[in-house]
């Protein structure tokens, strides 16, 4: 349930509407608007008489939320919300690139990597230090030593940085990183969705394989049900039938995210194509959708990377990736 407050109410009439909610059993998210303020009621709400406090002088509306995600929901929070990230906004018309290797793989790489991106325009860098990999063979990621280098490249660059986080027991190697990843694998774990809920770090959620939009925002939700407002969307594909591409791309995410929710959504063309062919134009048409970032693997080598060198666009075919993204949203 919302609770619409007329412009010019003061914060004394306001202070007395909530403490009498919270007598109710009810919680309160306050969300400022520019013309007005949004009262969310969370909370067993079927007690409540809408009709008592629509009456109140100063309310102007009280409505049903009928979506499960309350807190991710526009109409709880009717504007964007903007994530800032050591001063590199994200949402709200703030655009990021988040661009940087699959994995990390040694100091010069991804020095070499972070220095370069930057250059062509990336605020954000990636890398993999812990690596989920389908196979139990394959590279796994320099773990703690990846989460060191990456740290060292935020030195040597003043880039902000985002890793993936594989489970709670790793949180604590985890203080000094910027963004903390939740991966398409762990969209759902909700133990690791509540305990980066209690921190006030900004977590990047990635839509699962084969999730829908709906459960993506619920897993958004269980973050800010724990207190972390601050969550950037990932659209990365989902498995259909197709073989071609690694997934399918699911632009038309981007809009309907941005409808139904106030958080922002970035696109990750890489992992969603599994092609660096395809990044370009994917990485395009998700600009041209209002997708509020894009994150893109780039390797200095790719034919050598450890980890998904077939998907990572060298620094050079980043660069015009940027120009072409910065032309597109230029003509939006």
């Amino acid at each position: 349930m919302i609770a619409v407050i007329k412009k010019g109410t003061t914060q004394e009439q306001m202070d007395v509407l909530v403490q009498w909610l919270a007598t109710q059993n009810i919680e309160v998210h306050i969300s400022q608007g520019h013309n007005y303020t949004v009262l969310g009621l969370i909370g067993d709400t079927t007690h409540v008489d809408m009709d008592l406090i629509e009456s109140l002088d100063i309310v102007e509306s009280v409505k049903k939320v009928s979506e499960p995600f309350k807190q991710c929901s526009k109409k709880f929070h009717p504007d964007d919300t903007v994530v800032d990230v050591n001063g590199m906004k994200i949402g709200g018309g703030h655009f990021q690139l988040i661009a940087g290797p699959c994995s990390v793989e040694s100091k010069d790489q991804i020095i070499s990597v972070a220095e370069s991106v930057k250059a062509s325009g990336a605020g954000i860098l990636r890398g993999g230090a812990f690596k989920p990999r389908t196979s139990p063979y394959d590279f796994q990621g320099l773990k703690s030593v990846g989460l060191d280098l990456l740290l060292e490249a935020k030195r040597a660059t003043g880039m902000p940085i985002v890793t993936e986080i594989m489970n709670t027991e790793h949180l604590p190697l985890f203080e000094q990183v910027d963004i903390i990843q939740v991966g398409a694998r762990n969209m759902q774990n909700f133990e690791l969705l509540k305990a980066l809920g209690h921190t006030n770090k900004p977590i990047l959620l990635k839509r699962g394989l084969a999730n829908t939009m709906k459960e993506l925002l619920m897993s958004a939700e269980y973050i800010m049900a724990s207190g972390n407002p601050n969550i950037i969307l990932c659209e990365r594909g989902i498995r259909t039938y197709e073989t071609y591409t690694r997934n399918t791309l699911d632009l038309s995410a981007v809009p309907m995210l941005k409808e139904l929710s106030h958080l922002p959504v970035v696109v990750d063309p890489s992992h969603a194509t599994g092609s660096s062919k395809l990044v370009k134009p994917m990485a395009l048409a998700a600009a041209a959708a209002g997708a509020d970032g894009l994150m893109i693997e780039v390797h200095n080598d790719p034919l050598h990377a450890w980890c998904d060198g077939a998907q990572s666009l060298t620094p050079e075919q980043f660069a015009d990736v940027a120009e072409k993204v910065r032309k597109i949203r230029e003509i939006l």
